[in-house]
């Protein structure tokens, strides 16, 4: 008998206020939706999966998800629809072959088990119907006007009810037509399979099958995942080095801050060294290339741009692969001007930009003894290392 898990991804997720949808976000470097997708990808009960998501991912989606992690069993990735049950009735009109059983699953339920799948498959084979969901723990009550309490209704009959829902195709197409034909939206697809008096089985599921819709639930996800990968933390270190020359006519910038000098950094942006040298040195610790490739002096829109800026975006890269920073060191070499009597405003600027404590940074100046460019006066050289945590 086949079977085909529909996974709806097709959501924006506003309550997460997040700058990506929530399908997409991290954990452990992998979208939440690539975990959900592996679990069924390595589920021997699943035939295929069709996957759903906004329209303007489509063509993306390969490279970005399926051929990247190696989803072989995504075999159509079709675009979703206003609503969640929208986009789950696209899902189901693009099954054109045999197949005997859907299952649908929350894309942003990362932590749904083989074991899961399998039994809620199995108990649709015998009743044409079946959710996982939990026992409710706490007690439930029900409020009238005022939020005044009306009743409290014994829990012990009581589930919360999760995905993934399996059931027979045949079932969950025509409860689909007749809730389009009443335009009733119901809060889940068992719901719409209830109404045609269908008897749904419920299945005992886990409490870490959460579905990841709020901030609360993102920092829960974090702690799951780190619980399962056994709690290590990966350490990172990057190393980063610029020089640049001294020309007339320019601003001596270093950290954001402007040093009084007759001369200043020949470059396409400001020519902040330091800044630069700290820009590699997250950006290698990350495995993110370096400045050159984000931001090439060939591109005029880095014309005399503020390396505060570069730094800043620098700053969403790393993130967006799930670091924090640990700690960044800095060396500055050059014969003159002074640069110590500004290290102090120079941390708070990198500081601020990076929202790390002004502890967590170090900045060191240093001449070169007179020795080869630098000790000439031709130019600067800084160095910096960064490190970088991923729990």
């Amino acid at each position: 008998m086949k079977t085909i898990a529909i996974i709806p991804a097709g959501g924006a997720g506003k309550r997460l206020k997040a700058d990506v949808a929530k399908q997409y976000l991290l954990l452990n470097q992998t979208p939440v939706v690539a975990h959900t997708l592996q679990v069924f990808q390595n589920s021997k009960i699943i035939d295929e999966i069709i996957l759903v998501l906004p329209s303007a991912d489509l063509a993306s989606a390969p490279q970005n998800l399926t051929d990247k992690y190696g989803l072989k069993k995504v075999t159509k990735i079709v675009a979703g629809g206003k609503e969640r049950q929208d986009s789950v009735r696209n899902g189901l009109a693009a099954i054109d072959n045999k197949c005997d059983f859907v299952l649908v699953h929350d894309a942003v339920r990362p932590f749904v088990t083989e074991k899961m799948i399998r039994q809620v498959v199995v108990a649709a084979k015998v009743t044409g119907a079946a959710s996982v969901g939990v026992k409710a723990k706490d007690t439930i009550k029900e409020t009238g006007k005022d939020n005044v309490v009306e009743i409290t209704i014994p829990r012990q009959n009581l589930w919360l009810t999760q995905t993934p829902q399996a059931f027979k195709l045949k079932v969950l197409k025509k409860a689909y037509k007749e809730a389009y034909d009443k335009k009733f939206y119901g809060t889940d697809d068992a719901s719409l399979v209830e109404r045609m008096g269908i008897k749904v089985k419920m299945i005992a599921g886990s409490y870490d099958n959460i579905k990841i819709t709020t901030p609360e639930d993102l920092i829960m996800a974090k702690a799951l995942i780190k619980n399962k990968s056994g709690g290590k933390m990966q350490i990172r270190i990057g190393c980063g080095y610029d020089s640049h020359r001294f020309v007339t006519g320019r601003k001596l910038i270093l950290g954001g801050v402007k040093i009084p000098y007759t001369m200043g950094l020949q470059g396409h942006s400001d020519a902040d060294a330091l800044l630069h040298a700290v820009c590699d040195a997250l950006l290698g610790a990350a495995g993110s290339g370096d400045i050159g490739r984000h931001f090439p002096d060939t591109d005029p829109q880095y014309k005399n741009i503020s390396s505060m800026i570069l730094l800043d975006r620098v700053r969403k890269i790393i993130a967006d692969k799930g670091f924090t920073i640990n700690n960044i060191d800095a060396t500055i070499i050059m014969e003159k001007p002074q640069v110590a009597p500004f290290v102090d405003k120079i941390i708070h600027n990198i500081a601020k930009i990076l929202n790390i404590p002004t502890a967590d940074i170090n900045i060191k100046t240093k001449t070169n003894e007179s020795m080869g460019f630098v000790g000439r006066g031709e130019g600067i050289a800084v160095t910096a290392v960064a490190a970088l945590n991923k729990e």
